[in-house]
């Protein structure tokens, strides 16, 4: 791609250098914070990941309502609180709707006259690469006042628009190919999903002989095969923390791996990984469940599924397995992925979804012969893995187009690229 003839020092960091025929400007000579103006005929809206959308109006009450102030098109919103607790989300938005949102926020209008789409790719980078820097207190809340004098760059008023252009139009280029890959990740899944599902419940030969299993959810099986209950096939055990408050410091950070439900979600086959550990005051008041027990959460993302391979603790939001003598773990493993949709039929709702033992115990299973338990095991390895690495090649690139995404628009608003020229075709 093009570059500008030449470059001077902005004296920004983050910014690096810029264009020679650029100019550089203080935050507060292009834009000014907007007094709060309250107005309960709005709907109410708020920020998220850089786009100021629609919030709940139900949700709010008129008294909190009566306190809001109004973002109206075309100015930037910016949540300015608790930066240290989130680093990821974006925190600036060019408005294109009209809405009120809570005082806390900072809203801001041009006072010179700008390309409002190229502050909007501008400020972006800034959230991201210097105003989570910003910032005092133990939250690390910023006001106007700490912004105000960051240096942003200026470019030619019809470049600001150009830039605009290009990157709006390259940008949904990319969203769009990495929209579609995460379409194509999904739909890998569901086959997997679906591949489990079938070969659990029918086995290997699509030309055996069938029968009904009078379960909703299995329908026909094999002849040769049978049904039962969960408790029946294996040793089930339900995690423990007795102490509460659950988050009390004191019983933790020991030597005792602690499994959370999300460990498990984020986990595949296999769990190794922790993200706690207990004290020996945790590990009182908890349960340790040995290597190769079968772990499924019973509650937030209920019926997610892996084969312990350490030693570890549990909460009560987790169940483990053991299958008896006759039955492999890996089998049992495939066995209870295939209940995620069954589960969450037999969950009860309250705040969250969530099973107990005797709910998931009484749950009824196809079971193949044990001759056949090691072939499907090994077909359903060798599959899941083709289909694993798939997802895995395909996640892969979405990372990767996501970081050109972000190093193009960093580089195109800041003039370390020159589009000018570009045709947009």
């Amino acid at each position: 791609m093009n570059t500008y003839s030449s470059y001077k020092d902005s004296g920004v960091e983050w910014i690096g250098d810029i264009p020679s025929e650029w100019d550089s400007l203080k935050l507060k000579y292009i834009f000014s914070e907007k007094p709060i103006t309250h107005n309960t005929e709005l709907n109410c809206g708020s920020i998220s990941f850089g786009r100021v959308v629609f919030k709940d109006n139900d949700k709010v009450p008129i008294s909190t309502k009566k306190s809001y102030q109004e973002v109206l098109e075309g100015e930037y919103l910016i949540n300015p609180l608790n930066l240290n607790y989130d680093l990821k989300s974006l925190r600036i938005g060019l408005s294109d709707i009209d809405v009120v949102v809570s005082s806390g926020y900072i809203v801001i209008k041009n006072r010179i006259e700008i390309s409002k789409s190229y502050y909007k790719w501008l400020l972006h980078i800034y959230d991201i690469l210097h105003m989570k820097l910003l910032g005092s207190g133990v939250r690390q809340t910023i006001s106007f006042n700490h912004i105000s004098n960051s240096i942003l760059t200026y470019p030619p008023l019809h470049e600001q628009q150009q830039i605009s252009d290009y990157l709006d139009y390259k940008t949904l280029k990319i969203d769009t190919l990495i929209e579609k890959t995460q379409q194509k990740i999904e739909l890998l899944k569901e086959q997997r999903t679906s591949l489990i599902n079938t070969t659990v419940t029918k086995g290997l030969n699509p030309n055996v002989e069938m029968k009904d299993s009078g379960v909703e959810w299995i329908g026909e099986i094999p002849v040769e095969w049978d049904t039962t209950q969960i408790k029946f096939i294996c040793k089930m055990m339900r995690g423990k923390f007795s102490h509460r408050p659950r988050n009390d410091q004191r019983f933790y950070d020991g030597e005792y791996p602690f499994i959370q439900t999300g460990d498990i979600s984020s986990t595949g086959m296999y769990l190794t990984k922790f993200n706690q550990t207990l004290n020996e005051r945790g590990f009182s008041v908890s349960k340790e469940f040995p290597i190769d027990t079968v772990v499924m959460t019973i509650a937030a993302n209920i019926g997610d599924v892996s084969i312990l391979k350490i030693r570890s603790c549990f909460p009560d939001s987790i169940i483990g397995f053991h299958p008896y003598h006759d039955m492999s773990v890996k089998y049992l493993y495939y066995i209870l992925t295939s209940l995620k949709d069954e589960l969450h039929k037999n969950s009860t709702v309250s705040t969250q979804m969530n099973l107990n033992v005797e709910r998931v115990g009484s749950i009824k299973i196809p079971l193949s012969t044990v001759q056949e338990q090691q072939q499907i095991v090994d077909y359903l390895d060798k599959e899941t893995l083709r289909i694993d690495k798939l997802v895995d090649i395909e996640s892969k690139r979405i990372i990767l187009l996501k970081e050109y995404r972000q190093s193009l628009i960093s580089d195109v608003v800041t003039g370390k690229v020159d589009v000018r020229d570009e045709v947009l075709v």
